[in-house]
């Protein structure tokens, strides 16, 4: 029995550009272009890249809340990516999101209360006063008082209300949460409390994440692997450990070399990168990096690399390692 929670096989997400006077399809913009990862449970994928590189329409297309252009979305071996109406419902017990802009997430008519019983009254879960205990309880588990259960989002700070927004997430007690950019929006403080929180959920409730994020510090902390995105593309999946020490791929080389080292007399030598990220609307041929990369050669132009198993958990998608 595999111990893969989800896996994503060749997953795309396409996003249609119309143009012209009858608005007929020109192009498309390829924001996911056959993504594919596993998570395994009770594990902590990151998923790291450069804004606009797909991180967040990869999250939103796991859950269905996109649908998927090709490819599949094995979560316990059911494909989700086929299912329909009640199934997929029923489904989505299992997975939930919390989101980038908790305030933004939260609808700012409901109070705290009302926000966390919703999942549970959507899903017809429990009497009425089983809710209540079952809301104060999962108050109590984020660290929010119980006497809040009456106020409304606004009356929160930005870390409370990301509280309230992974309170949300786990009231249906899920196997898997997609977090996108759940502290970027945060202070830096308060950025160690919610992640020390999601922590601490996954150890009491065996939790697997999908942690998207930029900030590859944050990403190193939390995660258990690694997996490194560019224009739509995974680059480079790695253990943490070796994705940091030993990265593989050009495009990781360079991002790493650009996190701030803490200690101001090791110097680190910065990778720049020439030129800007090309358009997801229109791709480079072969390798989507290699007009920015400085070790690019003529294959990498014609050839769209294929990912290659390095050992253990290690892959890259790079012609250099062929």
């Amino acid at each position: 029995m595999s111990n893969h929670l989800l896996e994503v096989k060749k997953l795309s997400k396409y996003f249609p550009i119309k143009g012209g006077l009858f608005k007929r399809k020109v192009g498309d913009v390829k924001a996911v272009d056959q993504v594919s990862f596993y998570v395994k449970k009770g594990e902590t994928f990151g998923l790291v890249g450069e804004s606009g590189c797909g991180k967040s329409t990869t999250g939103r297309t796991l859950l269905r809340l996109m649908e998927p252009t090709d490819g599949q979305i094995l979560f316990n071996g059911v494909d989700l990516a086929t299912l329909k109406g009640e199934t997929l419902r029923k489904a989505r017990r299992d997975l939930q999101m919390v989101f980038q802009d908790p305030y933004a997430s939260l609808n700012p008519q409901m109070t705290v209360e009302q926000l966390i019983e919703e999942p549970l009254n959507i899903h017809n879960i429990g009497e009425k006063v089983d809710r209540k205990d079952r809301v104060l309880q999962i108050m109590d588990t984020v660290g929010l008082n119980k006497n809040f259960g009456g106020r409304y989002p606004h009356e929160f700070s930005g870390g409370q209300r990301q509280r309230i927004g992974i309170a949300r997430a786990l009231a249906l007690q899920p196997k898997l949460i997609v977090a996108d950019e759940p502290v970027s929006a945060l202070d830096v403080s308060i950025q160690s409390q919610v992640v020390n929180l999601m922590e601490d959920l996954q150890q009491e409730f065996g939790l697997a994440y999908v942690f998207i994020a930029h900030d590859l510090s944050v990403v190193r902390h939390i995660s258990d692997r690694v997996g490194v995105m560019y224009l739509g593309r995974m680059a480079e999946i790695a253990p943490k450990g070796e994705l940091y020490t030993k990265p593989a791929h050009p495009y990781t080389q360079a991002l790493l070399s650009a996190v701030p080292v803490p200690n101001p007399r090791l110097k680190r030598e910065r990778i720049i990168l020439k030129g800007d990220v090309p358009s997801p609307a229109n791709p480079p041929q072969g390798c989507a990096f290699h007009p920015r990369c400085p070790k690019a050669f003529d294959r990498c132009k014609v050839e769209r690399p294929e990912m290659i198993h390095l050992g253990s958990e290690h892959y890259v998608a790079c012609h250099l390692y062929d």
